[in-house]
């Protein structure tokens, strides 16, 4: 039996445990949701709020140049770049996942279409998250292409044996969103370059969560946000890489004017900037890219401590203790994992389903009693069988961020979830009522 008290001691002994001093966090709760928004560091209000009243207030326009917002999203995007395995100059923290996601599938089919018009094919799994298949999905309508959609083992074999042949373009997120399952980036990258494809890869679910390295990966282009284990806040802006193998070769959609070689030249026509600058659109949101340093700020402040590879074991940590305390108290309740046991090929995130004896599905209304008693996940509904395969169940998501959760946090995170059912708290009307954000 593992106790609170074994967990207790665990903290004592973690090297990472002063980091949770970075982070604003109300008392009472235990926050398992960093895989949808990070928690507030303790340095942004501050630090925003300098950027209003005395940047904006003060400084008015003179601080594109003398505070440096001209060139935010080149800084933040470096910041960003050193935890993903990006040189400086590589990155760029701009514009929302799904725009950058557009903007890199479209420059990938740009390079794709100019050396093979056979390959006319985006794979992608089925469980990827929807936003990107949305915007696959519209690209390929312009295109005349097609997405197919399938499960991983038949996405590899797709790849494999001469069978990739027309696939233009492989688009994976790294960590599922749903299950929490870890795709191997450097192997399923050669896989997809040995069939003749290039790769973009979605970071949102990994970048800050666990060490990755796109340039020792051979990667393409990858994107991913800035909310989540970033801690940039609500919407912060998302980031956008490109192989310098590439950034020469296209022209991205969204040519704006911040993406000209010489924006302020105000010429009518467009020429692109060198690099992945030319990935830049429209005005950088100062404020929003503000606080979005503060957040990558507080992963950086690791670095003394370990840095990512530190963080990553006590990622695992963390979901192991779960894993296993669940299998010990919940799985008589009913609950089952839904993320690979193998720590190795799994990101910093638990899922859990739950088979109910009366057949019905509560895993919402089981979130949200949860949440009532200051243990804050998230719910997926799951999605009825269709021809890319089989039914997928409701799904209750814990995420893991090491540098404010703690051991005696996913000890009583479980303790409460027992109480609920044992309590049967979640039959109550209130937690049964769907709000527009699950």
């Amino acid at each position: 039996m593992i106790s609170r008290d074994d967990c207790a001691r665990r903290d004592a002994a973690d090297a990472l445990a002063p980091l949770r001093d970075q982070f604003m966090l109300p008392e009472g709760v235990i926050y398992v949701d960093g895989n949808s928004l990070g928690a507030l560091p303790r340095a942004t209000p501050a630090r925003v709020a300098d950027a209003v009243r005395q940047e904006w207030g003060d400084g008015l326009i003179r601080s594109w140049n003398d505070a440096g917002w001209i060139t935010l999203p080149q800084r933040v995007g470096d910041r960003i770049g050193a935890l993903v395995g990006a040189k400086p100059g590589e990155c760029v923290a701009a514009d929302s996942t799904s725009v950058n996601l557009f903007k890199v599938l479209s420059a990938a089919s740009r390079i794709v279409k100019a050396d093979s018009s056979a390959r006319r094919v985006i794979v992608s799994e089925r469980q990827n998250f929807p936003t990107d298949l949305y915007i696959a999905e519209g690209l390929c309508r312009d295109l005349g292409w097609t997405l197919e959609l399938l499960e991983p083992p038949a996405l590899i074999e797709r790849l494999s044996g001469g069978r990739g042949g027309d696939v233009a373009i492989m688009m994976l997120t790294q960590v599922n969103y749903r299950t929490g399952a870890l795709h191997d980036m450097a192997s399923m990258t050669a896989l997809a370059h040995a069939a003749g494809a290039l790769t973009v890869w979605d970071l949102a679910h990994s970048a800050g969560a666990l060490p990755v390295d796109l340039n020792g990966a051979g990667a393409d282009f990858a994107i991913g946000c800035g909310y989540k284990f970033l801690n940039g806040g609500p919407g912060a802006p998302a980031f956008v890489w490109a192989h310098p193998r590439h950034a020469g070769r296209f022209w991205q959609p969204l040519s704006g004017w911040m993406g000209h070689a010489a924006p302020f030249t105000f010429r009518p026509h467009y020429e692109p900037a060198a690099g992945i600058a030319r990935f830049l659109c429209g005005t950088p949101a100062v404020l929003s890219l503000t606080a979005l340093e503060c957040g990558v700020d507080t992963l950086r402040a690791a670095d003394a401590l370990g840095g990512m590879a530190a963080i990553r074991d006590k990622s695992i940590a963390l979901t192991e203790l779960f894993v296993a305390l669940v299998d010990e108290r919940c799985a008589p309740i009913g609950f089952a994992c839904a993320s690979p046991r193998d720590a190795r090929v799994r990101g910093s995130q638990v899922s859990l389903t739950h088979a109910s004896a009366d057949g019905a599905s509560h895993g919402y209304a089981i979130m949200q009693a949860l949440i009532a008693r200051g243990v804050i996940g998230d719910f997926r509904a799951g999605t009825a069988a269709d021809a890319h395969g089989p039914a997928l169940p409701d799904i209750l998501r814990f995420g893991f961020t090491p540098l404010y959760l703690r051991f005696v946090d996913v000890f009583d995170a479980v303790d409460h979830l027992v109480q609920v059912m044992q309590r049967e708290e979640y039959r109550e009307a209130r937690f049964n009522k769907r709000s527009a954000v699950t």
